[in-house]
């Protein structure tokens, strides 16, 4: 009998210590391979909801960015316009700190956020206040980017507490031409995209 009892509480340790989640060396070796640096170079708009735990769509919104990278640092300009009407904006700071490290600030944002990239993806990871009524909530935003083609990324944020799963944020990007918008690419960047259409 005590060995029936522990086999069910065998399977379950299996199970549970299989669910580890995705890590960022999971897609060391897909395409198109992911820059930030040049993927948010110029403009870019999005399409995104956050969703509560429960499942249900509280906030939808639309967010156009303006990029540049220059001397190593990726500015990325954002101008949210939500379906209620109300208006925001954010301005990231992100520097290259390596090959597949970034870091980044932004005001809103709790200290610095730290990003990886392999492959298609890029797992960005930072502190962020809440409103919640009249007061703040600070939770933790966990990013997952994953590039589709030259226009088309993926965004999935789990957003928690203590561990604790609040919601996540779903968000479609597609990066605008630059004939379509009249934006410039920095020297920089423009060099480091030929460089990569090159080999």
């Amino acid at each position: 009998m005590a060995a029936l009892v522990r086999l069910p509480l065998l399977l379950l340790a299996l199970l549970l210590g299989g669910c580890t989640g995705m890590k960022i060396e999971d897609f060391a070796n897909t395409e198109p391979v992911f820059r930030p640096e040049t993927y948010f170079a110029g403009k870019t708009r999005a399409w995104g909801f956050f969703q509560d735990r429960f499942g249900n769509i509280r906030r939808e919104f639309t967010v156009d960015i303006d990029g540049s990278f220059v001397d190593g640092v990726l500015t990325m300009d954002e101008h949210f316009v939500y379906a209620d009407g109300e208006r925001d904006q954010r301005i990231w700071t992100i520097r290259k700190l390596d090959d597949s490290r970034y870091e980044g600030t932004a005001d809103d944002v709790v200290g610095i956020a730290h990003g990886r990239i392999a492959g298609k993806a890029m797992n960005w990871q930072y502190q962020f206040d809440l409103p919640v009524g009249s007061t703040m909530l600070r939770a933790t935003f966990d990013d997952w980017m994953f590039l589709q083609d030259d226009e088309v990324m993926l965004n999935r944020t789990t957003v928690s507490k203590f561990g604790i799963k609040l919601g996540e944020v779903v968000i479609f990007f597609r990066k605008l031409p630059a004939e379509q918008t009249g934006s410039v690419m920095s020297r920089e960047a423009f060099a480091y995209l030929s460089q990569q259409a090159a080999e």
